[in-house]
């Protein structure tokens, strides 16, 4: 049996005082997934994170909002036969305010309990079900 190839990414579960979630779409994509990307050579984990969400959102985040809930392995949304290793944070965002940028189409705040967007596997199976069982 073949390994499935492995693509590294910072995932952030982004919030708002009323429990919904930021979601975004890359252009030329129909999922909606986690804010996030995949990280640049000598970057760690949160300061990939932090960059992907200015780059992508407009978000000035502080690295210190950003709360570690761990790494999850899952089947890659968009790229066939791969899987994705997700370094995920918890971001409570006070300022909800985002513009979309770069590779984003369209961001949504979504409700975890009933999300009106196709999902991703990392969003649909592992972290929106953490918000819904808050």
């Amino acid at each position: 049996m073949t390994a499935r190839p492995v693509i590294e990414v910072v995932a952030a579960l982004a919030t708002r005082a009323d429990g919904r979630t930021l979601l975004v779409r890359k252009r030329g994509t129909t999922l909606f997934m986690n804010p996030g990307g995949k990280p640049e050579a000598g970057e760690s984990h949160v300061e990939a994170l932090v960059r992907e969400l200015a780059e992508e959102l407009g978000l000035l985040v502080d690295p210190a909002r950003l709360a570690p809930l761990g790494t999850i392995r899952t089947v890659a949304a968009n790229e066939a036969g791969h899987d994705l290793l997700a370094h995920c944070f918890a971001l409570r965002l006070d300022d909800p305010t985002h513009q979309v940028a770069a590779e984003i189409e369209e961001a949504r705040w979504v409700d975890p309990h009933a999300p009106d967007v196709a999902l991703a596997p990392l969003a649909a199976e592992h972290l929106l079900p953490l918000l819904a069982r808050r």
